[in-house]
């Protein structure tokens, strides 16, 4: 054999293993996600549709090298422990989890699974990271709407209703966190005449009795911070709205476009978008302590003009330049 027969083969050889590697299938990726609401949701199903577009962007595509387990716990808390301890026995490379209460049942049961969380406003309170920039532990991800943003639902309820005087705060403190928007609201109300009442609720009977005992006295308005519970009864609270004819400001633009007056919120399939890139540098080897927690940027206001009408509301100029959508 000539020494460049020998060569070539040779070189043949040592190329041999390289592209029979090229040809190898990926590896399937396993990730879980954890989600506080019912699986027929419009507006959960969109959010998971940014979730999934995020990640093919970046390369990992369901069934081809990623495969994502789902589970929802439809709106319940009971449900919250079980399927976090049912989805970390799967042991998954990762957990994306949603709403504090399901990061909190997810981090009971595992601090060894990176877990990446959406719809947290207060990521501090339950000692979910020690700090923004280095969250430490292995959880990361995105803040949704920092206290604050109470302030901003007071505001526009006074704006399109000059009257109102009473708000209340409607939420569940076992599916959201209602103590963290109330401190806020409860600060800010007295500069506006706001006296503000604090409707806490678990069921959907506790939504039709505090609706219904606050629409004695005139001159009042609802406000909703995010919460799994109102989502999962959104039509009741938008319907008892109408019927006691309150202004509301609502945390989701879903509410809004089934009926609902108005919200302000950041822009939910945005976030879910952005977590696509927790998911895919933790599964490219980046620790989830390391990566610092994204505030939110992008903040959408949503008018209805057929509701305002029912309600015998003249939308204000300046609310109507500020939406950023309108429907009519």
């Amino acid at each position: 054999m000539s020494r460049r027969s020998f060569i070539t083969l040779l070189g043949g050889a040592a190329a041999w293993p390289l592209t029979a590697r090229a040809q190898q299938p990926e590896r399937m990726r396993h990730v879980a996600v954890l989600l506080a609401g019912r699986m027929d949701d419009s507006d959960l199903q969109a959010r998971l549709a940014g979730l999934r577009s995020g990640l093919e962007r970046l390369g990992w595509f369901e069934g081809r090298n990623i495969h994502i387990t789902y589970r929802f716990a439809e709106g319940r808390p009971d449900r919250f422990q079980p399927l976090a301890k049912e989805l970390v026995a799967l042991r998954p490379e990762l957990i994306v989890a949603q709403t504090p209460p399901v990061v909190a049942a997810v981090r009971r049961e595992t601090s060894a699974i990176a877990t990446v969380f959406v719809d947290v406003a207060d990521p501090f309170g339950p000692g979910f990271v020690a700090s923004l920039a280095r969250p430490g532990g292995n959880l990361t991800g995105l803040t949704t709407i920092e206290a604050s943003i109470a302030g901003k639902w007071l505001a526009m309820l006074k704006e399109i209703t000059p009257d109102l005087a009473r708000v209340v705060l409607l939420g569940n403190p076992k599916t959201s966190s209602f103590d963290y928007f109330q401190r806020s609201a409860e600060t800010l109300a007295p500069s506006l005449a706001i006296e503000l009442l604090a409707g806490r609720i678990e069921a959907e009977g506790d939504i039709e009795r505090a609706i219904e005992s606050f629409a004695r006295v005139p001159h009042g308005g609802l406000a909703l911070p995010p919460d799994s519970t109102t989502i999962l009864h959104r039509d009741l609270v938008i319907g008892l709205a109408a019927r006691y004819r309150l202004p509301a400001v609502y945390p989701f633009r879903h509410f809004v476009a089934a009926g609902g007056l108005m919200s302000y919120s950041i822009d939910f399939v945005h976030e879910y978008r952005q977590a696509a890139s927790y998911i895919d540098r933790i599964l490219r080897g980046a620790n989830p302590g390391d990566l610092p927690v994204q505030t939110p940027t992008r903040f959408e206001t949503v008018l209805n003009l057929k509701t305002a009408k029912a309600l015998g509301i003249a939308v204000p100029a300046t609310l109507l330049v500020a939406a950023d959508e309108v429907i009519e």
